[in-house]
């Protein structure tokens, strides 16, 4: 063999290995991160007022699902604020808010559970669970004729696992832990009514 088809036989197998590599990259499927992701967010119109629709990708960790299925209930906070900025002061809080969803799950039951204050709905599985979580409808952010014509605003939310509402054991364990702290970043638009 000539030193010039060696070198084209090394590099055909280097290309062949890397052609192997960017295929196999390519066909698997991607992994799911772990945590909270806003998917859209908007501040709907209505007759009664105005109200916020989000969607968020909700990925619990492996120790917060084991934790759940122990009996333990993990508590989100959805936050939202909306602001009208100004230059010559600061921005001025329109509406600022906290809405606390509790999710649980029943050993004798095996359902999940997802609370709203008062209100409660139960799940035959923690996808559905998670799913019915994952789609908020906030209503009465403003009144009709609170937000003024051709103003602009800035909307701001995310949700986030609420480690001070954990069993005390749990809140020392989770300060600092990268599986316990499941939150979404600020999701910031514009609003124009």
């Amino acid at each position: 063999m000539t030193a010039s088809s060696m070198l084209s036989c090394r590099s055909l197998s280097r290309l062949a290995v890397l052609l192997a590599f960017f295929l196999g990259a390519v066909a698997a499927p991607p992994a799911r991160a772990e945590g909270i992701e806003v998917k859209r967010a908007a501040l709907v119109a209505a007759e009664d007022g105005y109200f916020l629709e989000a969607e968020f990708d909700i990925a619990l960790t492996h120790i917060l699902e084991d934790a759940l299925n122990k009996g333990i209930p993990l508590y989100f906070s959805l936050e939202f604020v909306l602001t009208r900025p100004r230059w010559y002061w600061f921005n001025e809080k329109v509406f600022d808010t906290r809405q606390l969803y509790r999710v649980s799950y029943n050993a004798l039951t095996r359902q999940y559970r997802v609370g709203v204050g008062k209100l409660y709905q139960n799940f035959a599985s923690l996808p559905e669970a998670l799913a019915f979580l994952s789609r908020v409808r906030l209503r009465d952010i403003a009144e009709p004729g609170a937000l003024g014509k051709g103003a602009s605003y800035v909307a701001e939310v995310r949700m986030r696992l609420d480690v001070s509402q954990l069993p005390r054991p749990f809140q020392v364990s989770a300060v600092g832990s990268r599986e316990w702290s499941v939150s979404s970043d600020w999701h910031r638009w514009t609003v124009t009514p």
